[in-house]
């Protein structure tokens, strides 16, 4: 593979030659609790510190955003550690403009977290993210009583800060779990707190329980009056020392490069008390293969030289259903992911990109309304297109350490969550 520095577009992918690997990959902080923990440290009272950070550009967003938002921020991304003083929860007033690049997390915890504010909050974002549905969010934040204006239920979005005391809020979980536990977040910042309930179809219930744990470590307090319904306390947060775990998402797709070429990965830092749900995946693996063995602290997979197909239900995990379709091409039959469907609205289609992907290399895959189908097949040399999507671009990079003549276009676009991906990827064949 040409090295990361040079970065050329398409980045060509030279494969492994089935030489054996047996490495420890070191992947950066999950970019799900970075963004988590920098909301709830913005909103306590007095000095927090979070290790383990990631740096990529979704939270980036977020760092640019809570400093907006009158938060001090001092960052050494050589320690990978942020130091937050934060508001205790008093927003600044006047017109605030806010950023959130092309991250769907900053802009669905940001759009409640403004809430409570004496301001009004404009959030607008990348052509990317503004293509993105925020309809469901503008809806509940105009049913609490707040002056919000938007164009066809996207950003740019303008609110009028002064959410009123008390009461109860439903969300449909079926779109996104995003803009639920952004008003999780928000809520013990709230007069009088909230009750808060989940309706409909829920999809991705361990982001959910994650939020929930990261607001407790930031001493929030949350009841649990049901399995999909939450009292939250009026009180805010406290300041504390965080440590964030390394990405599970991130994660796959080296256990997945180490089931379809037969190496041995070890992630440390990442074990069976993860509060990440995508973690998930190797138990996937275990089903189609590999060995997998989970420590308290640390996930390792090797591959045995065989994958069979499997059905799966992903909606608790879909970040790395991608990842799981790359691999199911090397199964001895089928693979069905279920449970997806909701994906078509993340940074691109991302049912329907996977199927025109893998028929671009040569693989039969059909698309399902719930999920999609991978035939298992001989892959040909390709220029992936990625829809300037990270996922799209980690995941069919795998293809390419098997497969000659596998390149991947516009693959900075790795830059939302894992700059480094492509070196680190390299380091297989060290």
């Amino acid at each position: 593979m040409t090295g990361s520095s040079a970065m050329t577009d398409p980045l060509p992918i030279e494969p492994l030659d089935g030489r054996p690997f047996d490495v420890e990959i070191s992947v950066p902080g999950s970019k799900s609790l970075t963004n988590r923990a920098l909301v709830c440290a913005a909103l306590a009272d007095g000095h927090s510190t979070l290790t383990g950070v990631l740096f990529a550009d979704d939270t980036e967003a977020m760092l640019g955003a809570v400093e907006k938002l009158g938060a001090r921020v001092r960052v050494d991304r050589i320690a990978n550690r942020v130091e937050v003083d934060g508001t205790g929860g008093r927003l600044p007033g006047g017109r605030v403009e806010l950023d959130a690049r092309a991250s769907g997390t900053t802009a669905r915890f940001l759009m409640p977290a403004v809430a409570s504010g004496p301001g009004t909050y404009v959030l607008r974002g990348d052509p990317s993210l503004s293509a993105r549905p925020m309809d469901e969010s503008v809806g509940v934040l105009t049913e609490l009583g707040l002056r919000v204006s938007a164009t066809n239920g996207r950003l740019p979005v303008t609110i009028d800060g002064g959410i009123g005391p008390g009461g109860s809020v439903s969300i449909s979980g079926a779109v996104s779990s995003q803009f639920l536990s952004g008003v999780l977040l928000a809520a013990p910042t709230w007069p009088g707190g909230r009750e808060v309930t989940a309706s409909g179809e829920r999809v991705s219930r361990p982001y959910v329980d994650m939020t929930l744990a990261v607001m407790r470590s930031f001493g929030a307090v949350v009841d649990e009056r049901g399995p999909d319904e939450w009292g939250v306390h009026e009180g805010g947060y406290r300041s504390t020392a965080y440590s964030i775990e390394p990405d599970a998402s991130t994660a796959s797709y080296f256990f997945a490069a180490a089931a379809i070429c037969g190496g041995r990965v070890r992630v440390s830092g990442l074990g069976r008390a993860s509060l990440q749900g995508d973690l998930r995946f190797v138990d996937v693996l275990e089903r189609m293969g590999a060995e997998v063995m989970v420590t308290d602290n640390e996930t390792l997979v090797r591959g045995r030289g065989e994958l069979h197909g499997v059905t799966v239900d992903m909606s608790d995990f879909s970040d790395t259903a991608q990842t799981l379709a790359v691999t199911a091409v090397f199964a001895d039959g089928p693979t069905r992911i279920t449970g997806i469907g909701f994906i078509r609205a993340k940074e691109t289609d991302r049912v329907g990109a996977v199927v025109r992907e893998l028929e671009r290399c040569g693989i039969r895959a059909e698309e399902e309304p719930d999920g999609l189908v991978v035939y298992p097949g001989t892959p040909s040399g390709a220029v992936v297109e990625t829809y300037d999507d990270h996922r799209m671009a980690m995941s069919f990079a795998l293809l390419g350490l098997r497969v000659p003549g596998i390149a991947i276009a516009d693959p900075g676009c790795v830059a939302k969550t894992f700059p480094a991906y492509f070196e680190v990827l390299d380091s297989l064949r060290r």
